[in-house]
């Protein structure tokens, strides 16, 4: 047998990047020109607004006088350098973030960097710390890098693809805002105009902010820009970045330490200004075609900074031009900034092409099988634990009772003492467990639906819908009835659960799509609550936390009758859509091989999982993470038919609404902490333990 002597294949060396394209100095200049003369306008017409009139002539020093000079120096000048301090801080940090991560939709707010650095500022404040700027700001700091940190780590550092890196930075955003609202509860003295400051408000009663964090946010951008080059080779991915030499892991270190730096400091100017971060790289890659080069580094971060500029500034500018001179003391530009962002947002995930349905709801689930009596002992035990959580929930408050009170009331033989407490607190056990109940099985049906474990009906904007329905009514009209408002937050939720769904439309429904932006509806519709309560009623901060963060005081059992309607009549609909359920959350494939109408099905019960929530969040407000949590213990402990999980599901749901509306009103009693508050710190860690089970299964993979 004759042998063929083949030459060894060449041992591959570095390789070098592709050539980027060559920078057009004409074009850039055009550019550059165009926006400076664009920020000086727009900084002109910032300075003329006001509750004192200031022209342009004014501005021209034509006709200066000292109350005039007095007014821009004390009052207008130290917003616009506020405006412009944030717009370039967050614009630089934005375009280095997304650029780490690889991911158009990474940004200060996306990485829970805003919501990490806000706890640290209240919770100093809560505990009577009085810290100078600049300490306050090494708080800030602290508090921002370890929730990017920890967000990054659960989100394979971004990589992972765009619908877990917001997943995971909207559930640790979440539990760490849960932990804000507590302390602004609990402490509202001490925590006095930080829900406003905490939606980011360019109202500045002088410049020291401003000049103390001026050094550093100049060190922060000159770091960054001394970090493009590094940046740019990053962009071709950690492989070839390491052929060439760069060391990845610490130049992802050096950057998203930079990042929060600037972040925090744009936080302690003005706090929280929500998704500036995110809309000024973009909208600089929007440009970017047509100004060949400006992908570089050395020219996007300078550019961003141009963008987060005229994001902060013209949503003030367009604030005050639309509400009135006042309008921009009382409400926050964050509110403003965050609208455009979430529009952003969803117009990002219209273009997003899904990575296909997350697995673990699906078919990993449906191979695991319980036996029968297995099942019907965990229902039974559920049933009873249910039953003791609402005995509970009767005896346990800020004056404990006795189950004789309780069996005296039932049969009408109570005193007047006991009677008047039974009376107010049984709505409240009621509306819990029907809340929760109603919650876990729309959470259910939307898991099996999207085919993604991380889901949970928030994402369908429905509870976003509800609140806006329900908190504009009550402003309106404060003494409206329990029909009208049923239906105004039921028709705000079927609104924006349209709104979700038509956008989510494109030729099927994808998952990833459909997740992303029912996120930005929800943030949307969180900005527009926060809107209607600070500009109708700015001082009354527990109005909107006590609604934002879900709570049953106060309700009366009238309250109750909508969830108990939608349980007994849409419970029984899913249900008999189980088996259906079961195909879906396998693929779109074999559904249609047996016959099932995909989409109509999908839209039936997405319809039905909105109508739940609705009802559940105009009884409690809103309360999250219930829809999450129990589908999924309800998996664990029946396996994945849906048959079995939907009625385990149900009654988990409402043990766990019920149990956290007990404890909040009990263990710091008279003072009572909201049940949705209680939810978030007990669901958001088991939100974190699913991404990080499922972060340890892709890699391993």
């Amino acid at each position: 047998m004759s042998h063929v002597v083949t030459a060894a294949p060449p041992i591959p060396g570095p390789v070098a990047p592709p050539p980027p394209p060559p920078v057009r100095p004409v074009r850039l200049a055009l550019l550059a020109a165009v926006s400076l003369a664009g920020l000086v306008v727009l900084a002109a017409v910032h300075l003329t607004q006001g509750t004192s009139e200031i022209g342009a002539l004014h501005l021209l020093g034509l006709r200066a006088d000292e109350d005039t000079w007095r007014v821009l120096v004390a009052s207008r000048l130290p917003r616009l350098l506020a405006g412009v301090a944030v717009g370039v801080a967050l614009g630089v940090a934005g375009a280095v973030l997304q650029s780490l991560a690889r991911n158009p939709l990474a940004s200060p707010d996306t990485l829970a960097v805003n919501a990490g650095a806000h706890l640290a500022v209240v919770a100093a404040a809560a505990t009577g710390l009085a810290l100078p700027i600049v300490p306050s700001g090494g708080l800030a700091f602290l508090g921002g890098l370890g929730a990017a940190a920890f967000v990054l780590m659960l989100s394979a550092g971004g990589t992972a693809g765009p619908t877990r890196l917001i997943l995971a930075g909207t559930a640790t955003a979440f539990a760490l805002h849960a932990c804000t609202v507590l302390l602004m509860l609990l402490f509202q003295r001490e925590t006095v105009g930080y829900y406003s400051w905490g939606n980011g408000t360019l109202v500045q009663g002088d410049l020291r902010a401003v000049t103390q964090m001026a050094p550093v946010i100049a060190v922060g951008i000159v770091g960054c820009l001394a970090l493009g080059r590094r940046l740019d080779v990053l962009a071709l991915g950690d492989d070839t970045a390491t052929v060439l030499g760069l060391h990845v892991r610490r130049t992802r270190l050096t950057g998203t330490v930079l990042a929060v730096l600037l972040s925090t400091a744009a936080v302690v100017i003005a706090g929280p200004v929500g998704f500036v971060g995110l809309c000024a790289p973009v909208l600089v890659r929007l440009v970017a075609p047509a100004v060949p080069g400006l992908y570089r580094h050395g020219l996007l971060m300078p550019f961003s900074a141009v963008a987060g500029v005229v994001v902060v500034l013209g949503s003030d500018v367009l604030l005050r031009l639309v509400m009135g001179a006042q309008a921009g003391v009382d409400v926050p530009t964050g509110v403003v900034t965050s609208i455009f962002g979430a529009v952003l947002l969803v117009w990002l995930a219209r273009r997003h092409r899904d990575a296909g349905p997350a697995r673990g709801a699906g078919s990993t689930a449906l191979a695991r099988v319980r036996a029968a009596g297995f099942v019907r002992v965990v229902v039974a035990a559920s049933g009873v634990l249910v039953v003791a959580a609402a005995v509970l929930g009767l005896l346990a408050g800020d004056a404990w009772l006795l189950t004789g009170d309780v069996a005296n009331w039932l049969a009408g033989r109570s005193g007047p003492a006991v009677t008047y407490v039974l009376d107010q607190r049984y709505p409240r056990v009621l509306a819990a467990l029907l809340a929760g109940a109603a919650l876990a099985v729309a959470g259910t049906a939307v898991q099996a639906t999207c085919r993604n474990p991380l889901a949970e009906p928030g994402i369908l904007g429905v509870t976003a819908g509800a609140g806006v329905g329900a908190v504009t009514l009550i402003t309106m009209f404060p003494a409206t009835g329990l029909v009208a408002m049923s239906a105004v937050a039921g028709g705000g939720a079927l609104l924006a659960f349209a709104i979700v769904y038509g956008l989510a439309w494109r030729g099927g429904l994808a998952s990833d799509r459909l997740i992303l932006i029912g996120l930005g509806v929800f943030t949307a519709g969180t900005a527009v609550i926060t809107f209607i309560i600070i500009a109708t009623d700015p001082w009354n901060t527990g109005k909107a936390l006590t609604w934002l963060s879900g709570s049953t005081y106060g309700r009366t059992a009238a309250q109750v009758v909508p969830v108990a309607i939608a349980l007994l009549v849409l419970t029984p609909l899913v249900a008999g859509q189980t088996r259906r359920l079961d195909l879906l959350a396998l693929d779109d494939d074999t559904p249609r091989v047996l016959g099932v109408r995909l989409e109509r099905t999908r839209l039936v019960i997405l319809v039905a999982a909105a109508l739940l929530t609705s009802t559940a969040v105009s009884a409690v407000g809103v309360i999250g993470f219930v829809g999450l949590v129990a589908p999924h213990a309800a998996r664990a402990l029946v396996g994945g038919r849906h048959a079995r999980v939907l009625p385990v599901a149900a009654l988990l749901g409402a043990l766990l609404v019920s149990l956290a509306d007990t404890l909040g009103r009990t263990v710091i009693a008279p003072a009572q902490i909201p049940a949705g508050l209680v939810t978030a710190m007990v669901g958001a860690p088991y939100f974190v333990w699913l991404l990080w089970r499922t972060r340890v299964r892709t890699n391993g993979r």
